[in-house]
């Protein structure tokens, strides 16, 4: 049977096509997005899930999604549930009594960092979330200002703005290195 172009002008997939595409979706993009995800979460186990789920949303709606912008969707996906991630600490946080001893940066952010980049790291914690999301983003998933934007749903203008004050404070962290 051959595909036919439904209501939304997609083109309607068979199962076996459907799992084709996103499997080559799944092993083009996922190890990027979860190089997304550990440089937002700070933890390889929940930045894996984060990219699960992603996927796991995508394949839900693949009946909905052009083609051309599942990438896109599954990058504001990583960054959504990054997002959640943080929120769910931040609770759980403010909930704990007992104080646990910091265990200092996840070891598998070493792993994936040399030593000169671990600093640079350390001095992205510090910076408001809206700045860590667009810096990351922008180099270390190589994404224009437009990918950014449709990313986070924010304004050109915000992402232009935030990378600046981002980079300043970087730069200042950094005793003025770039």
């Amino acid at each position: 049977m051959a595909p036919s172009a439904g209501r939304t002008g997609l083109v309607d997939r068979p199962t076996a096509e459907w799992d084709g595409a996103l499997l080559g979706l799944y092993e083009s993009q996922r190890p990027g997005l979860v190089r997304l995800a550990v440089l937002l979460v700070d933890d390889r186990a929940a930045a894996e899930d984060v990219v699960q789920d992603a996927f796991l949303a995508l394949q839900r709606r693949w009946h909905a999604v052009d083609p051309s912008a599942a990438a896109g969707y599954l990058r504001t996906s990583v960054v959504n549930g990054a997002r959640s991630v943080l929120r769910r600490r931040g609770v759980a946080r403010r909930h704990l009594r007992v104080a646990e001893p910091d265990e200092g940066p996840a070891a598998d952010l070493a792993l994936l960092l040399d030593e000169e980049h671990r600093e640079v790291v350390e001095a992205l914690r510090t910076l408001p979330r809206r700045q860590r999301e667009v810096l990351v983003l922008r180099y270390w998933s190589e994404l224009s200002e437009a990918e950014i934007a449709t990313t986070l749903g924010i304004a050109r203008g915000t992402v232009k703005s935030s990378a600046s004050r981002g980079l300043s404070a970087l730069e200042q962290r950094l005793g003025g290195r770039p």
